[in-house]
């Protein structure tokens, strides 16, 4: 198929998915090898509920991160209410979904935001993700490919709560850095984000606790113990305890001003705890082998297609 007819065909289509297996239609042999591929580390933040600064945390974590030298991408894959531009005050023109459907290629998409900082608008594309087939899916993966080889870390801002696409998000990146906040309403809804993905993978996955607008250190840490606490109880299954951030009107106001805390109040007593928090998740990188952009087993692209195929996700016990 021609580029002309690539850029037109999205209109004969009812959806993403089915215009992009016919754009596909005519490509082979395209996928990287499928048991190992170099590529970068992925974390994806997320929460049982809205309101507890998922990305924010996200936002200012990048910062932090590419502060000592890493390459960081943030993927906005907050299905409903996507604001990491907002975050930083740029509008994008084109999302995600624009490169699904042929009509952009991933660099029209990338924001760059910083000398080692991009943002990547997700839009409701990325529903369409694991609704692909199989050669479809080689396709996409193919024109992400400049993504991974210029990326030390994507940080993925998911979706609140247990729906099918937040868990498959969890599930396909290499850690899960699980946010919530001293209100009960936010730990009730944090533990049941942590009892969802370890039935959905036996365990089977690295997920880091972080206590988010806590007045002071102490009640941040009973906070963790109570969560921590009842997943070794019920469930079997240890989640380290990352830190926290306290509550601090300067993340407001910065808010305000579409400016991530971490440019316009670097010195505030927020910052400090965001900075630890990428100091203990660049020791965590590093057991990866992240500095040295060694080949690795497979990337985050990759495992979120493969989630449709199983459907892992889906089968989540109440």
């Amino acid at each position: 198929m021609n580029p002309a007819a690539m850029a037109a065909a999205p209109a004969k289509y009812k959806d993403q998915a089915t215009a992009l297996r016919d754009l596909v239609s005519d490509k082979k042999d395209v996928l990287p090898p499928r048991d190992k591929t170099t590529g970068m580390m992925s974390i994806a933040v997320l929460s049982g509920k809205g309101g507890v600064g998922k990305s924010n945390v996200s936002v200012n974590l990048a910062l932090a991160l590419a502060d000592k030298g890493l390459d960081i991408a943030i993927l906005d894959a907050d299905l409903g209410l996507a604001n990491i531009d907002i975050l930083f005050g740029v509008t994008p023109k084109f999302n995600l979904g624009h490169v699904m459907r042929g009509e952009k290629e991933l660099s029209e998409v990338v924001l760059k935001v910083g000398e080692r900082l991009s943002i990547i608008p997700g839009g409701v594309g990325l529903r369409d993700l694991a609704e692909m087939d199989e050669q479809s899916q080689s396709w996409m993966i193919n024109r992400m490919s400049s993504l991974e080889e210029g990326t030390d870390l994507l940080i993925i801002d998911v979706s609140a709560g247990i729906h099918k696409n937040v868990l498959s998000f969890a599930m396909s990146a290499d850690m899960v850095v699980l946010i919530t906040t001293p209100e009960p309403t936010a730990i009730r809804d944090s533990y049941g984000v942590l009892k969802s993905l370890c039935q959905a993978t036996n365990g089977a996955i690295r997920i880091g606790l972080l206590v988010n607008m806590a007045s002071d250190v102490k009640e941040a840490l009973l906070v963790a113990k109570r969560i921590i606490s009842a997943g070794e109880q019920f469930l079997n299954f240890k989640t380290p305890y990352l830190g926290c951030v306290l509550w601090d009107l300067a993340i407001r106001e910065s808010v305000k001003k579409r400016k991530p805390l971490l440019l316009n109040k670097a010195e505030s007593v927020s910052s400090q705890y965001f900075r630890a928090l990428a100091q203990k998740i660049y020791e965590l990188s590093e057991e990866e082998q992240l500095s040295e952009k060694t080949e690795r087993r497979d990337t985050f692209l990759l495992r979120l297609l493969r989630q449709g195929g199983n459907g892992k996700a889906a089968d989540v016990r109440d």
